[in-house]
């Protein structure tokens, strides 16, 4: 079978195989192939161009003839339609207005043999905590799990404290750009992800984890010592109001907090020492990417009497039909 694929050389097709992966553009139905140095990565669907953006590396956009995935059962096998879902430790999440639920549980729990519940979302993110309501589908009646990503493991209930996998190479590159000896100030650090993995880096490397949910804040301290490090800072609170008290220390300020991080600017640039870069990530349409994000970023640093440089600015993932998750980063002087 032809299928669209991406060429990219052996050694980098790992990085790009989870992008994919992340973004439900890799065709499992196919098998990878591979020709001399070069792996081809089938794909479900051509990328539109704020996709391929978020494919880092070397690549090259083609089409090849691919092998058919045999004597693994698949999600193809047992549905006509197979659903977005998420794999969070051994929970699958689905939403609740997928055509019949109780057959797409029953179908996943048959091809991913980890999943041990199936839920169903009966409610948008919400809240100042940002969290969601589910019902079970299938399984075991429960919404907490260990979910282990790049050798870190975390505790989570998914109706207290928000979580998404699908940032786990994004975490991954910020983690890349953090060196031994600096601070860095994770505004919403939830559950731990970007705080933990960071902090497993090196124990020289100062991390003060701040969250408004303190069932969150509870989940981030529990993980701490799950993962055995002692370098990072649990803090119950308002980075608003936090930001007082750690001013001017930081090297690195996360602000992973899409729809909301505006309202934080100030505090964040009252965070950074001289030469900080600040992760900012937003929801935009597809047609105002970065433009106005990058002008309330330079609006506050203008407040405080200070200038910004971009260093970097990405598409993250597809979020909703024309918008995007996207960061910006940027250098305060």
């Amino acid at each position: 079978m032809r299928r669209s694929c991406i060429k990219v050389l052996k050694k980098g097709g790992e990085p790009i195989r989870r992008i994919l992966l992340e973004m439900d553009l890799l065709d499992n139905s196919a098998r990878i192939a591979s020709k001399e140095e070069f792996l081809y990565l089938p794909l479900t669907r051509d990328p539109v161009e704020a996709e391929l953006k978020v494919i880092t590396g070397e690549f090259e956009l083609t089409e090849q003839e691919f092998e058919e995935q045999k004597g693994q059962l698949k999600l193809e096998d047992l549905l006509d339609e197979v659903p977005h879902f998420e794999i969070i430790g051994d929970i699958a999440l689905i939403e609740d207005d997928v055509p019949e639920p109780e057959k797409t549980a029953e179908a996943i729990m048959k091809v991913k043999k980890n999943v041990k519940t199936v839920l169903a979302a009966i409610s948008p993110v919400e809240g100042e905590f940002r969290t969601r309501r589910f019902r079970t589908v299938a399984g075991e009646n429960k919404t907490s799990t260990v979910h282990r990503e790049y050798g870190s493991r975390y505790l989570i209930d998914l109706e207290r404290a928000y979580f998404t996998p699908r940032l786990a190479t994004e975490r991954s590159r910020i983690l890349g750009q953090i060196r031994e000896g600096q601070t860095v100030v994770d505004m919403f650090a939830g559950v731990g992800p970007y705080s933990i993995m960071i902090a497993r880096k090196s124990q020289d490397i100062r991390v003060i984890a701040i969250d408004k949910n303190p069932d969150a804040v509870e989940f981030l301290r529990h993980n701490v010592e799950l993962n055995s490090v002692a370098n990072v800072e649990a803090i119950e609170g308002d980075a608003n109001v936090e930001a007082e008290r750690f001013a001017g220390v930081a090297d690195h300020v996360i602000m992973n907090l899409p729809h909301n991080a505006n309202e934080f600017l100030d505090a964040a640039v009252k965070l950074c020492a001289r030469n900080a870069v600040i992760h900012y990530y937003d929801i935009t349409p597809e047609d105002d990417l970065f433009e106005s994000s990058l002008k309330l970023i330079e609006k506050a640093a203008d407040r405080a009497g200070r200038s910004v440089e971009v260093v970097d600015t990405r598409v993250v993932r597809s979020y909703a039909p024309h918008q995007f998750n996207v960061c910006i980063e940027v250098r305060v002087l």
